[in-house]
């Protein structure tokens, strides 16, 4: 088993068929000019580059980092990584200098690939790189490109490891997470069944990593015109240029792109014919960003799929259902509805629990609607954590000869079945009397027009908590204007038995927010900030 075997598989199936595109020149007002891959030449470049890595030493199993920007080359030399049986090693550099440095000496990678800015870090931090014996720069992969050798694929066990891939840090310390050439391809195969994919569909990526399982499916994929660590930040008359340049039916991402994407497009009164899905992960998404897709997408839908860096995809839910079935109970605070688990996974709800649970049998299961902690078991749910066993054994809890992975989340399942999230299990506030959960008490504010978005955080150790929420206003607002504000989120928080004991707010010019996906809350700084008095 090898997940590069994929690509060899759509080259010989499809061999003409573009592979990869890139916006190869600025953006004018005709638009971009690209550069294009077939799957035949991206499987001879994989090839070729899978030749000079082994003939520079790299074997089956070398752990090595991969520090590349989006480009036609990414896509390739990953799959040949995969395809020598080497271990990709892949750490969001936005993560912090010392979360980063962190990571690379504790992963002992060594194999080094990248841009020239990673050799000039690697010169002041060396005791970080210590372990690298091999390095190749983004200069020589351009020489390497221009020879062509065959490589033949390396057979992996399933469980053998395929990469490593970096949890952000956004929710706590970054951890390397193991995955398996068994789970790549899994996640793969049921990718492609939860969406009914086929090689006509067109991929516009907003996260680089996700292109690599469309590509595995036959997909064209266009590298964005944004830069994939500040999605936040993107232009986007430049991405929904993209998507009319290629044509893409499929856009995945953070929904920090598609809610500047969406805003332009109804500014300027454009929709997009040719897009079937929007999925967006990374964090809850607002019923008020489906509401928009959908004056925008004529023939298509959002979706939100649910899951994590060690468990995905869990389960998925389109827009179209939300707005027709779920947005009213979520605006009334019962949280926000994810759908059902994917074919091959099973979610519980256990009782909330802070402790390492070493074997299912410890805990209970919870009935409909009662609220707990989310676990998950399946095919495509990660064992472990790279030389981490205090993190894996506080996220797996061991069920005779499998074990469930403890998503950090909080949630129920309805009577039909459906998952319904109701925030991270860190983020939820515990009072002498009660428990709020945050995705539940911030739907409510959220309603108000002049609230951009909020956030519940708490004062106090757990069991004895004061509740109190930030704001974010769509607007700069003045004092007298933050004085009514208050008295009428006030008023409009007593309707609500869940949130009628919030009456501390604090007003935040805007959010701190985490490094992947420019979008979840760092709920611990604005506690600290609130703690420090600074809001």
């Amino acid at each position: 088993m090898n997940i590069a075997q994929l690509i060899s598989d759509q080259a010989l199936q499809t061999p003409d068929n573009t592979a990869t595109v890139m916006p190869i020149k600025k953006f004018l007002s005709r638009g971009f000019e690209y550069q294009r891959l077939t799957f035949l030449k991206l499987d001879k470049l994989i090839e070729n580059y899978a030749y000079h890595l082994s003939q520079m030493g790299f074997r089956p199993g070398d752990r090595t980092l991969l520090f590349l920007k989006p480009c036609l080359e990414f896509h390739a030399l990953v799959f040949a990584l995969f395809r020598a049986g080497v271990v990709p090693v892949m750490i969001d550099p936005g993560m912090g200098k010392k979360n980063l440095l962190r990571a690379i000496e504790h992963t002992l990678p060594r194999g080094l690939i990248g841009e020239s800015l990673v050799f000039l870090i690697k010169k002041f931090y060396p005791n970080s790189f210590n372990s690298i014996e091999l390095q190749v720069s983004k200069s020589e992969l351009k020489r390497w490109s221009k020879s062509e050798f065959s490589f033949p694929l390396v057979q992996r066990k399933e469980t053998d490891l395929a990469a490593i891939l970096f949890t952000s840090g956004g929710t706590g310390t970054p951890k390397g997470v193991e995955y398996t050439h068994q789970i790549l391809v899994e996640q793969t195969r049921l990718l492609k069944e939860m969406f009914q994919l086929t090689s006509k569909e067109r991929d516009l990526a907003g996260f680089p990593l996700f292109s690599l399982f469309t590509l595995a499916m036959g997909m064209q994929s266009c590298i964005a015109a944004m830069n994939p660590s500040k999605p936040a930040s993107c232009n986007p008359k430049k991405l929904i240029q993209n998507i009319l340049d290629t044509k893409a039916s499929f856009l995945a991402g953070s929904p920090a792109i598609w809610e500047r994407v969406a805003d332009y497009c109804l500014k300027n009164q454009i929709t997009l014919p040719s897009v079937k899905f929007v999925v967006m992960f990374g964090a809850p998404v607002r019923i008020e960003l489906h509401q928009k897709f959908q004056k925008i997408l004529p023939n298509g839908t959002t979706y939100t799929p649910y899951g994590a860096t060690e468990a995905l995809p869990v389960s998925c839910l389109s827009g179209r259902e939300i707005l027709e079935k779920h947005a009213a109970q979520t605006q009334q605070g019962l949280g926000t509805c994810i759908g059902k688990a994917v074919p091959g996974v099973e979610i519980k709800i256990i009782p909330t629990c802070d402790q390492a649970i070493a074997n299912l049998s410890e805990v209970g299961k919870l009935s409909a609607f009662e609220r707990g902690e989310i676990i998950v078991k399946g095919k495509t749910v990660t064992r472990r954590y790279f030389a981490a066993e205090e993190a894996t054994i506080k996220a797996k809890i061991q069920d005779g000869d499998e074990f469930w992975h403890r998503m950090g989340d909080l949630g129920h399942l309805d009577q039909y079945g459906n998952l319904w999230f109701c925030g991270r299990k860190d983020h939820r506030v515990e009072t002498k009397n009660e428990v709020l959960y945050s995705v539940n008490c911030e739907a409510i504010f959220n309603q108000h027009p002049l609230v951009k978005r909020t956030a519940l955080i708490a004062q106090g150790e757990r069991s004895s908590q004061r509740p109190g929420l930030a704001i974010e206003t769509k607007r700069q607002i003045s004092k007298r204007e933050r004085d009514v504000l208050c008295h009428e989120l006030l008023n409009l928080g007593v309707k609500y038995a869940h949130t009628k004991t919030i009456r501390d707010f604090y007003f935040v010019k805007k959010f701190p927010v985490d490094v992947r996906h420019n979008i979840k809350i760092d709920r611990l700084k604005l506690k600290q900030l609130a703690e420090e008095n600074k809001l």
